[in-house]
């Protein structure tokens, strides 16, 4: 008669018992590998900072600030009274341009949005959510310079994004801002250096002027 061996239970030799811990550390390192390669690769220092798209004219922020020496607040001109820092519209551009390289092919743009009222299609480059309340005015009157947020905007040839502006980013600002505070006449000049240690010089300002944001939700999500 043949022996019946179906009931019989497979069984992996004894020695494979030493590689189940490895293979366990393996699995969990696996996971948490991969969890570590999502959560860098969708922040926003991956996927935000650096982004620099090609505008419809080639303004120069390097000439026009750091060569010529205009003031954000000529273009900029909301940024001390209004939650946005505003676009300059066209007439803005055409005060100088109408005399200064008033023939130039880069300004085409310019002279056809002029032209038609059409305004000029920039493309927004440091863009919150819309689920994300910025007040500019905010900052500005209280003494966080434009480089803080914008990086050294007098030195670009082409804008790009310097900070990741995530809500990590912020709230460690909100909860030190005497890291980023200057003298109010100081904000906007971005190669601006402090003659002081600034943790020195941003603890009086934060105290003689009572600065202390809040950091609560309600702050940002209206």
């Amino acid at each position: 008669m043949t022996e019946d061996k179906s009931n019989d239970i497979f069984t992996f030799p004894k020695w494979t018992s030493v590689l189940r811990p490895g293979i366990a550390a393996a699995a969990v390192g696996g996971l948490v590998y991969a969890g570590t390669i999502v959560f860098l690769g969708f922040s926003p220092k991956a996927t935000d900072v650096g982004y620099m798209p090609t505008q419809p004219v080639p303004y120069s922020h390097a000439l026009h600030v750091g060569q010529l020496g205009m003031d954000c607040r000529y273009c900029h001109t909301g940024v001390e009274v209004a939650a946005a820092a505003a676009i300059p519209p066209t007439q803005t551009c055409m005060n100088c341009h109408s005399k200064v390289r008033a023939n130039s092919e880069k300004l085409i743009p310019v002279r056809e949005s002029y032209a038609t009222g059409m305004p000029v299609p920039w493309i927004r480059v440091h863009d919150l959510p819309d689920y994300v309340y910025f007040d500019h005015s905010a900052h500005v009157r209280r003494g966080v310079g434009c480089v803080s947020c914008h990086g050294r905007i007098d030195t670009m040839e082409t804008v790009f994004q310097a900070e990741p502006l995530s809500m990590g980013w912020c709230l460690e600002c909100h909860r030190s801002p005497e890291n980023h505070l200057r003298p109010a006449e100081f904000v906007t000049q971005l190669d601006w250096v402090p003659e002081e240690d600034q943790l020195a010089l941003g603890t009086r300002l934060r105290e003689t002027n009572n600065i202390n944001p809040p950091t609560d939700c309600n702050t940002c999500h209206r």
